[in-house]
């Protein structure tokens, strides 16, 4: 670790038990933005998105007011013990954001990510946490999508590779016709595990990073809330922009924009 990291871990363990953060270099909303980023300033840009991206196409959040988490099973329905235990209701959930997802057009941001990948001079990576495909459907390249698809599906037991899948109604759980074993969606559920291919490919975006955006996500889900502090030890600058500020922050975030990434990733990425 860098002596610049080390001392940022130290003032972070220290300002945590005095109940005090360090502030970040820049915490501004959307009107009070200076200057756009200069992409063609940068060779290595790792882009992280979360729900926040995907809000203003109808969909809808995890965390927070209204969230798919809210209420009193919070996210129960999105684990390993609910698939095994429960796999009717999962389907029924995720039947219902299937169908959403299904309807839901990119919106502006993601667009905007499309023309900021087209004019990168180098290497551009979009990491997504969404299942919802909406980066790809805008024409972005080749997103990495660390928590699976939710337009696919995939069996519980055997080899069968993944499958297109669009129903979105499950009067029962469907059966994989190769083996009868229940079928579900391809998507990481809490409990499991980032794939292999898709945590290689971040972790060698992430070590010659120079530019580090994320857009609309909470920062606390693993794998994903740990990625700054590595572009902040290749020694990246990194930006955060989301609706509501990270509480607790984080001091590996040297700047924070605050507002709907419909207007900030635009604007931030001067998008045409």
């Amino acid at each position: 670790m860098s002596v610049q990291s080390e001392r940022k871990r130290l003032l972070w363990a220290i300002a945590a038990n005095r109940g005090t953060l360090p502030p970040m270099r820049d915490t501004l909303d959307a009107p009070s933005i200076r200057a756009p980023i200069d992409i063609e300033a940068y060779h290595n840009i790792v882009i992280v998105t979360g729900a926040g991206i995907s809000a203003p196409s109808g969909l809808r959040t995890y965390r927070g007011e209204g969230g798919l988490w809210a209420g009193q099973d919070g996210c129960y329905v999105a684990t390993v013990e609910a698939l095994r235990d429960e796999p009717e209701r999962v389907w029924q959930h995720f039947g219902e954001m299937r169908k959403a997802v299904i309807a839901a057009e990119p919106n502006v941001a993601h667009r905007a990510l499309v023309d900021a990948e087209r004019r990168a001079p180098g290497q551009f990576t979009l990491i997504t946490q969404n299942v919802d495909q909406l980066h790809r459907k805008a024409g972005s390249a080749a997103p990495i999508d660390i928590h699976g698809s939710l337009l696919r599906t995939r069996c519980t037991d055997c080899d069968r590779p993944p499958f297109a899948d669009l129903r979105h109604e499950f009067p029962s759980v469907p059966q994989c016709d190769s083996c009868g074993a229940n079928l579900r969606p391809d998507v990481v559920l809490f409990g499991e595990s980032v794939g292999i291919d898709e945590e290689y490919q971040v972790k060698m975006a992430l070590r010659l990073c120079d530019l580090f955006i994320a857009i609309g996500t909470s920062g606390t889900v693993a794998p994903a809330c740990n990625y700054v502090r590595s572009a902040d030890y290749a020694g990246a600058r990194t930006i955060l922009m989301n609706l509501e500020p990270m509480n607790p922050r984080n001091p590996y975030f040297h700047e924070e924009y605050i507002g709907s990434a419909e207007t900030l990733v635009p604007a931030l990425l001067a998008s045409l």
